[in-house]
């Protein structure tokens, strides 16, 4: 895992010559991560935006389908419909898209608690 470390310096001049950034020193760290250090690398928040999403499409779907007037071969008929209809059509792919990364990652992380040289890198 890399750190990237963005300290301000008292010593702006000695610094400020070496730095094109104007006084930062930029330090990136590599290393393994301790045994005990949280493990929140966004697998939870993308499985639970994903699966808000797909559920936020599908309840679009059934309003359209009922409450909404009903749809026909030429569509829905009422404006809400319409209206229903496009929030389902952009909710359903990309919660699904959302959802199946958070899968992937997990099966990952899975992956790397089992087998510790499972990472690339870290022989």
């Amino acid at each position: 895992m890399m750190q990237l470390v963005i300290k301000p310096e008292t010593d702006s001049k000695k610094r400020a010559a070496k730095s094109a950034r104007g006084g930062l020193y930029v330090a990136a760290r590599g290393g393994r991560r301790a045994a005990g250090a949280s493990k929140d690398d966004g697998t939870r928040q993308l499985l639970q935006s994903g699966a808000g999403t797909i559920i936020a499409g599908v309840v679009a779907l059934l309003l359209m389908l009922t409450v909404c007037g009903g749809v026909t071969h030429q569509g829905p008929h009422t404006s809400s419909g319409w209206l229903a209809l496009i929030v389902a059509l952009m909710c359903v792919p990309f919660g699904s898209l959302l959802f199946l990364l958070g899968v992937a990652k997990w099966f990952r992380n899975r992956r790397t608690e089992q087998d510790p040289h499972a990472r690339k890198g870290t022989d």
